[in-house]
């Protein structure tokens, strides 16, 4: 007698959960990589202007989300202990330093430093687990870090200088992620406390500007441009945190490389930024260091049965 199966999206909806969840991770890193493209248009507006307006009118999306939600009330709770408001507070620090060192990576034809940045991160991230909450390090993900480490010491030497650019998103991001561990907040609402923070900054530097030095207002292209930083700013984050939801982190952190390699191929096949024979030494090694951690962090998650 045939076995008669259900359909798939009858008989597993955990599964169909989970592709929902790949499928959010997937189009908010194409965003996150593809974003170049979006600052690039930019390049006339300076990138404390850009960052302001990217900061308040991604609050309006957060806070619109959030209001929808009927969890606008979370927000103040995230601010309300003294040490959620101290970690809140250094998370937007972080943050600032970030997208402002990433708006002024593109704008300075530095897209390539950016992406190697984000490439970089995991390592950095590590390192911090091990540094900061002393979490052991195995063999492999030693190797990847000292690999990474030579990666970025060739591309010293090659180019006569640090690649700072790299190295500070790394580590304002691992940072920014380290002080996420201690907000009581989810991933959504604490993002909605740490420009809340700064918006305030940020205001008082438009008024500063003034309406005939700043760009908005003066050109319409520009002005949906600078409005539009808002929901480039939320979409990806808040289908980050749908996906992180519904997906394993080893699958989330396999999918984010996703970022940076789309990061690195807008510069060097669309904004036609040069890649120099170190560029092409010290890629690779990052490549391998990033397939090594990765394998031993899903290998660790998946351990073998027993024989």
């Amino acid at each position: 007698m045939t076995e008669v199966r259900p359909p798939l999206a009858q008989s597993s909806p955990l599964l169909r959960d989970a592709m929902k969840g790949v499928l959010a991770l997937v189009m908010a890193c194409t965003i996150w990589g593809l974003s170049p493209l979006f600052y690039a248009l930019l390049s006339d507006v300076p990138p404390a202007e850009v960052l302001a307006h990217r900061t308040a009118w991604s609050l309006i999306v957060f806070a619109g989300m959030l209001a929808l939600q009927g969890r606008l009330r979370e927000v103040p709770r995230a601010l309300g202990s003294a040490r959620g408001f101290l970690a809140v507070l250094a998370a937007s620090a972080m943050i600032s330093v970030n997208w402002f060192l990433f708006i002024f990576a593109i704008q300075a034809g530095r897209t390539v430093e950016a992406s190697l940045g984000y490439y970089i991160f995991p390592l950095v991230a590590v390192l911090l687990g091990a540094t900061v909450l002393r979490e052991g390090l195995g063999r492999a993900q030693l190797l990847a870090v000292a690999i990474a480490a030579a990666a970025v010491i060739t591309l010293t030497i090659g180019l006569g200088a640090a690649p700072w650019i790299s190295l500070t998103l790394a580590v304002t991001f691992g940072i920014y992620g380290l002080l996420k561990r201690w907000v009581q907040a989810g991933p959504v609402v604490s993002v909605t406390a740490e420009v809340l923070i700064l918006v305030p900054i940020a205001t008082v530097y438009l008024i500063w500007l003034g309406a005939e030095a700043g760009h908005f207002g003066h050109d319409i292209g520009t002005s949906l441009l600078l409005i539009a930083s808002g929901p480039m700013t939320a979409t990806p984050l808040i289908l980050f945190s749908y996906a992180t939801k519904r997906v394993a982190m080893a699958t989330v952190g396999l999918v984010q490389y996703l970022n940076p390699t789309l990061q690195f191929g807008v510069a060097a096949l669309i904004l036609g930024e040069v890649v120099t024979p170190w560029h092409m030494i010290a890629f690779p090694m990052i490549w391998v260091a990033l397939a090594i951690y990765s394998w031993a962090t899903f290998s660790s998650k998946h351990p073998k049965a027993p024989t």
